[in-house]
C-alpha cells in the first residue's frame, strides 16, 4: 500500500489533531497521502486537499478518524465512486469505543504499521440499495452501509406503508416508521426499535416498525436475495426517507422505494485485539451489574 487517504471529523479537535500525526507519520515512510480538502484546511494547508468523492479511486487504504457515524459516510463515499473497487477502511474511534470503529487512539500506529506490512484481516459488509420512485420515475438512489429509514414529521399522524417481498404482500404497516437495516446496521436504529442484533456475517435484512399501531407487528428478517418495495399510504402526513441517518429526502403519497441487496461491499479491517462479540459486550454493559 503505497496510497494512503485520510477522512477525518473536522468538529472534533482531536480528529484533526491526530489526522496531522497520522500525516506525518505516512510521510515519513514516504507514502503518499490524500487528506480531504476540509482538513487539509484544518492542517494549515499541508497537502493540496481533496474533495470527499475524489479520494477513494486514488488510494489503496483509507484511515477514517473519528466515530462510527463518519465511517458510515466515508463507506458511502466509496461505493459511489464510479469505477468501483474494493478498498480497506480502518477506523479509528477517538471517543468511546465503537460497533465500527474498533481500534483505539493507542492502538493507531501498531496497527497501522501492520496494515501497511499486509498483515491485517479484513470483515466484509454487504451494503444494500434504495431507489426512491415518483410517478414511475427514479428521483433519489442511494447505497448504504447502516440502514433506510421512513419515518413521520414531528407532527405527523401515524404513516400507513404497504409492503411487499419479492412481488408478495406482505402487510401494511400502521406506525411512526419503518426500519429496513443490514446486519450492520441492526445495532443502530434497528436496535432502538426493538429489532434484533444480526451477526455481520449474516446474509439477510431486518424490516422493523417503529412504535407500530397493531402490537403484533414485530421485526421480520428476510433474505439478502429479497426485492423489498414500500409504498407511502399517506395524504397530508410529512414522511421523511433517510439513508444511513445522515441524508434526508421527503416523501409525497404514492411514493415506491425499492430495496434490494447493493452489488458493492464495505471492508472493514478487523482489529487485532477484539472481536465483534467484545465490542457489543462493551458497548452495550453485557454482564455488567
Amino acid at each position: 500500500m503505497k496510497r494512503i487517504g485520510i477522512y477525518a471529523k473536522c468538529s472534533h479537535p482531536d480528529a484533526v489533531q491526530v489526522a496531522g500525526e497520522v500525516l506525518e507519520w505516512l510521510e515519513g515512510r514516504r507514502l503518499e497521502v490524500f487528506a480531504e480538502q476540509q482538513l487539509a484546511q484544518k492542517l494549515d494547508g499541508r497537502g493540496p486537499g481533496y474533495e470527499r468523492i475524489q479520494i477513494p479511486a486514488l488510494v489503496d487504504l483509507i484511515v477514517v478518524l473519528g466515530g462510527d457515524g463518519t465511517l458510515i459516510s466515508v463507506a458511502r463515499q466509496v461505493a459511489r465512486q464510479e469505477n468501483y473497487r474494493e478498498i480497506p477502511i480502518l477506523g479509528i474511534n477517538l471517543g468511546s469505543l465503537g460497533f465500527l470503529t474498533e481500534i483505539t487512539r493507542e492502538e493507531l500506529f501498531p496497527c497501522l504499521e501492520r496494515v501497511l506490512l499486509g498483515n491485517f484481516k479484513v470483515s466484509r459488509r454487504m451494503m444494500l440499495e434504495a431507489v426512491i420512485i415518483r410517478d414511475d420515475r427514479e428521483i433519489k438512489r442511494f447505497i448504504v452501509l447502516n440502514d433506510v429509514v421512513l419515518n413521520k414529521g414531528a407532527i405527523a399522524r401515524i404513516v400507513d406503508m404497504e409492503v411487499w417481498v419479492d412481488e408478495v404482500y406482505l402487510t401494511t404497516f400502521k406506525a411512526d416508521g419503518l426500519v429496513i437495516a443490514t446486519p450492520t446496521g441492526s445495532t443502530g436504529y434497528n436496535l432502538s426499535a426493538g429489532g434484533p442484533i444480526i451477526a455481520p456475517g449474516l446474509h439477510c435484512f431486518v424490516i422493523s416498525p417503529i412504535c407500530p399501531h397493531m402490537l403484533a407487528n414485530r421485526p421480520l428478517i428476510v433474505s439478502d436475495d429479497s426485492q423489498i418495495h414500500v409504498e407511502v399510504r399517506c395524504k397530508d402526513e410529512h414522511v421523511v426517507f433517510t439513508a444511513d441517518g445522515q441524508v434526508a429526502v421527503d416523501l409525497q403519497a404514492g411514493d415506491l422505494i425499492r430495496v434490494c441487496k447493493a452489488q458493492r461491499s464495505t471492508l472493514l479491517v478487523d482489529s487485532p485485539s477484539r472481536d465483534y462479540f467484545e465490542v457489543l459486550r462493551t458497548k452495550l454493559g453485557w454482564g455488567e451489574r
